[in-house]
């Protein structure tokens, strides 16, 4: 059996993201101190979560190429993916309007604080935004430069780049259309799907499996076998997410109470929820989504929720799309050790409490 440590591998995703940030401290010092407060707040929106995007991108790595011992070099282009994620946080942090990440300050409200604190010119809020935009660019570009790996095949590294290039397309126009979907105020559960693939199934494991078997040499069919894996799983662990965003406990998400609610998420789960509940409490739920909600609205939407059985469903396809995920990785022409831990990873993707 394939040992893996993934406390281990955090930790060692962690010292990269770490050493790479404080590489640019020097490039960005004739910039003063306001260059390091954006690489303080950089520092910070790396910290914690699970990584599996960089553990996705290894396995895939690994699925290809099990025997090359490339492991400092490879644990640099998974570190990319984290990059990615960061600055995805950052800018949807701010487009949600949201307080809080991984039980601190989203940055567009650390920003805002510091500036009202100095007593500074204008508005506090729109500096805020400003600097969380300027991050979120920022942690993109790093992630593009991080992901230029010296050590591996430069081929394999330029095609690695490409998918990277529809990654990045992939997730920017998946994010625009949720923004859409909630400023129409509706989203069909074939919409919000959509929305589910672009924005997170898809970058979120899809995609890190090609960056690395690609940069292991993995040919066209090879990428279509992990396709079948990932894309399900993905689409599983975002449904996963849409359920933890209204019935998550805050001390384990780090996040408030019913957040997706208070933030007007058009999810799956809430689309079925319209879809199913009478229609007093549709619209109820309907005309509560993205308005401030006290514990008492939350835990009523949640029972609306409940009640309607979209909860239930949504477990449901979750367990569905799983069996799916595995049923393709048996399938696939992959390394049986990479096999067994991507199987451990869909498991921890999908049943996750955070």
């Amino acid at each position: 059996m394939t040992a893996w440590d993934p406390s281990d591998f955090r930790a060692r995703v962690q010292v990269v993201l770490d050493e790479f940030l404080d590489a640019q401290a020097a490039p960005l010092a004739a910039l003063g101190p306001d260059a390091g407060r954006l690489l303080a707040e950089a520092h910070a929106s790396v910290r914690g979560g699970k990584r599996f995007r960089a553990a996705f991108c290894h396995w895939g790595y690994r699925a290809i190429s099990p025997g090359v011992d490339r492991a400092e070099p490879l644990v640099r282009a998974c570190a990319a993916l984290e990059l990615l994620h960061a600055s995805a946080l950052v800018h949807d942090d701010y487009m949600d309007a949201s307080d809080t990440r991984r039980g601190r300050p989203a940055t567009h409200r650390a920003f805002a604080a510091e500036h009202r604190a100095a007593g500074w010119r204008g508005d506090p809020e729109q500096y805020g935004a400003a600097a969380a935009i300027l991050l979120g660019d920022l942690l993109l570009g790093w992630a593009e430069e991080l992901l230029r790996v010296e050590d591996l095949d430069p081929d394999r590294v330029l095609a690695a780049q490409r998918v990277f290039d529809t990654c990045r397309t992939e997730v920017i126009a998946g994010q625009f259309l949720d923004v859409s979907v909630q400023a129409r105020g509706r989203a069909d559960v074939e919409t919000a799907m959509t929305v589910l693939r672009y924005k997170s199934a898809k970058y979120s494991i899809e995609r890190p499996l090609h960056i690395g078997a690609t940069l292991a040499g993995a040919d066209a069919d090879r990428l279509r076998q992990l396709s079948a894996y990932g894309l399900p799983l993905g689409e599983a662990f975002q449904l996963r997410d849409d359920l933890l965003g209204v019935f998550g406990d805050p001390a384990v998400t780090g996040k408030p109470a019913g957040d997706d609610l208070v933030e007007g998420k058009r999810t799956v789960l809430v689309a079925l929820a319209l879809d199913a509940a009478p229609p007093e409490e549709a619209r109820r739920l309907d005309d509560a989504l993205g308005t401030p909600l006290d514990p008492a609205a939350v835990d009523e939407l949640r029972g609306i929720i409940e009640r309607s059985g979209a909860r239930e469903q949504v477990e449901a396809v979750i367990g569905e799309l799983g069996d799916r995920a595995v049923a393709a990785l048996d399938r696939a022409d992959i390394d049986p050790g990479a096999r067994t831990v991507l199987r451990q990873l869909a498991a921890a993707a999908t049943q996750r409490a955070v």
